[in-house]
């Protein structure tokens, strides 16, 4: 993580270290982790570097997690957000792009993980400036820029709040989640 990340990690946890490393170079030792995970970050490894290196760092039997949350596009006010975004900014990879993400990570070129594919729905209720923060944070906001980025979301909080005038949205995601066990 970042060091505003590790700083707040480490007053939340301050007995847990923090150990930094990406996934195309974990600094772990060979075969000393049962479980390896990569949450919605997968998709910012090369596999051809990721691969071995998970199978390198995984136990015989040990299992690699790879998940995305995925807006649901058959939720109406999901897919008018989807759709604004796309216009302003272009796809937007948190939104299914008929599986995409999976779909890399399916192409194992070592061909040794045989990965279970399974979609799980989830909502929550949250205030729209939650809502709208976490939007925000997602990298296709983050590279075109702050004054960009501002004027949608300013927009787009004004629409929500229109179509939720009580402030609060439920948001749902489709996690679309892999599971390898290594041999």
């Amino acid at each position: 993580p970042g060091e505003g990340m590790a700083a707040q990690f480490r007053s939340a946890h301050p007995d847990i270290p923090i150990v930094r490393g990406n996934g195309n170079h974990l600094p772990l030792a060979t075969a000393s982790a049962d479980f390896l995970t990569y949450a919605q970050a997968w998709h910012w490894t090369d596999p051809a570097r990721s691969v071995p290196e998970a199978l390198r760092v995984l136990r015989p039997g040990g299992a690699l997690a790879l998940w995305w949350n995925t807006t649901p596009l058959d939720i109406a006010w999901h897919a008018d957000q989807a759709r604004r975004i796309e216009r302003s900014f272009g796809n937007h990879p948190a939104v299914e792009q008929n599986g995409s993400g999976a779909r890399a990570a399916l192409g194992d070129p070592t061909g040794k993980l045989d990965f279970i594919r399974r979609k799980v729905r989830w909502s929550r209720s949250v205030p729209v400036d939650t809502h709208l923060a976490n939007i925000g944070s997602h990298s296709i906001f983050l590279v075109h820029g702050t004054e960009a980025s501002t004027a949608f979301l300013t927009e787009e909080r004004q629409l929500l709040l229109n179509a939720f005038p009580d402030g609060i949205i439920e948001e749902t995601y489709d996690v679309d989640l892999l599971v390898a066990t290594t041999p």
